[in-house]
This record gives C-alpha cells, structure tokens and sequence, in this order.
C-alpha cells in the first residue's frame, strides 16, 4: 500500500502518469472516491503517461471509451470506463468488458469501481482518492494487488 499526497490537480495528474510508467499490460485499475476527488484527472494522467494522444473524456454517459496507445511496447490499448451510473454490474459486462479485462495488450480504468466490485480480477488494483483538509488536497492511497 502507498500513499500520496496530492496539493494540485496537476500533482494528480503526474501521479497517474508516474503509475502508467510501472503498467506492463493486463492490468485493471479500479478508482474509487468521491465526485470531485480527481479520478477523471488520475485517467488523463494514466492516459497520457501511456502514450494516449487526443482529449480524455469520462464516458459517463456512454459508460467505455477505448482509446488507442502508442510506443508503449506490448499495450496497445486503454480502456475508460465509467460505472457511476450503472444500476447493475453485468450492464458493463453486456457492454463487452469482458473483451478487455486482463487482456494482456490492455490497461483497464474503472472510474467509481465500487459500484461494480463484484466483477472486478482479484488481482485489480484499487486507487482510492479522498477529499483532504483544504480544497485542493487529495489523498490518494494506492493498493497493489488487492484482493475483494
């Protein structure tokens, strides 16, 4: 387990994209936190240190966006996904996420992972984001290899 410190939506940012320097492929990375905690950031930061160019958006409404991934060896492809309306879990599996969890030329990014758990690899690796004292800080607390 880590924990970061983040002061800055730009302090967040870099820490995604220090994360996606350490991502070998097959990895599913759940993140989980409230509105405003910069889960969406911690995706542009994952994204771009991955090789992902274009605009990185929340899929909130279409719930997946496949983004392709450049010069990064073996990943070829980031997966967004965004659970904050799903009512039920299988509504992403319907969806075809099955496709890509742990597919090794895959990284996988699940924004509000805590409403569809139940579905996630055991090897999934939780990036819990909290409010901290003053309103830019962020607490981000990193657990490698959790299991449910």
């Amino acid at each position: 387990m880590k924990q970061i410190i983040s002061t800055s939506a730009a302090q967040t940012f870099s820490t995604g994209q220090r994360m996606a320097k350490k991502l070998r492929g097959g990895e599913v990375l759940a993140l989980v936190g409230d509105l405003g905690t910069g889960k969406t950031v911690m995706t542009r930061g994952i994204a771009t240190g991955l090789g992902v160019t274009g605009r990185i958006v929340s899929p909130t409404f279409v719930l997946m966006r496949v983004y392709p991934v450049k010069n990064r060896g073996r990943i070829t492809q980031l997966v967004h996904i965004d659970a904050y309306r799903i009512q039920h879990a299988h509504e992403l599996l319907d969806i075809g996420l099955d496709d890509y969890l742990g597919k090794p030329d895959t990284v996988t990014v699940i924004e509000w992972a805590d409403r569809v758990k139940k579905i996630l690899p055991r090897k999934t690796i939780t990036v819990e984001l909290d409010h901290g004292s003053t309103v830019n800080r962020r607490k981000v607390l990193i657990k490698n290899r959790s299991s449910r």
